[in-house]
């Protein structure tokens, strides 16, 4: 059976180790908060859009043209002559056009072909560094495998949380104070919801 002490310790030095590895991420989602909540503080020229034209060939066309999502095709085509951004998220087809749209962190892209000429349009709009970060912080657009890191990360916080608060809570002579302390805070935070969220 663990001892109290023990545990305490053992509570004292899981924390420690959590600390170090949630430092950078906590960090970094700290920052890209304040971004976000001052997006004035970034203001500025986004980068220039950057366009290409490319000929396809009659085959590229045709497997546009027969294809059930044309637009998915378009996007994987495009992908073979220009560094594009983001993934595919929707394609039409009006008339003798086809088009196709791709969002994610890093900017947009919005790509057009006209069958009849074989004539492809590439428009590129990459994104500032400061909206990268911004979108990595709300993760709507990045990828699976950075919002299942971003779920970890938050995992990570409330069990560093935690473990801190029992730390708190273990505190010789203290109990007192700190239970007072959380009472204190939860009536804050609520006291704040209710005035400033309508």
């Amino acid at each position: 059976m663990i001892s109290t002490q023990d545990f305490h310790r053992y509570c004292r030095l899981l924390h420690g180790w959590l600390s170090a590895i949630a430092f950078l991420a906590l960090c970094f989602f700290s920052v890209t908060g304040l971004l976000l909540n001052h997006p004035q503080w970034t203001e500025g020229e986004p980068p220039a859009p950057v366009t290409k034209t490319v000929q396809l060939d009659p085959q590229a066309v045709k497997r546009i043209e027969l294809a059930d999502d044309p637009g998915a095709v378009l996007a994987e085509i495009a992908a073979a002559h220009a560094a594009l951004r983001g993934e595919y998220s929707s394609g039409d087809r009006a008339g003798p056009d086809v088009f196709a749209r791709l969002q994610g962190v890093r900017g947009l892209t919005d790509v057009r072909v006209n069958l009849p000429t074989g004539r492809l349009e590439i428009v590129i709009e990459p994104a500032p560094a400061t909206l990268v970060m911004n979108e990595l912080h709300r993760a709507e657009r990045a990828s699976p495998s950075w919002r299942l890191l971003v779920d970890v990360v938050a995992v990570l916080l409330i069990v560093l949380s935690l473990i801190g608060y029992l730390i708190f809570l273990s505190m010789r002579f203290r109990l007192r104070t700190a239970l007072l302390l959380t009472l204190v805070s939860a009536a804050g935070m609520w006291t704040l919801f209710s005035l400033t969220v309508h």
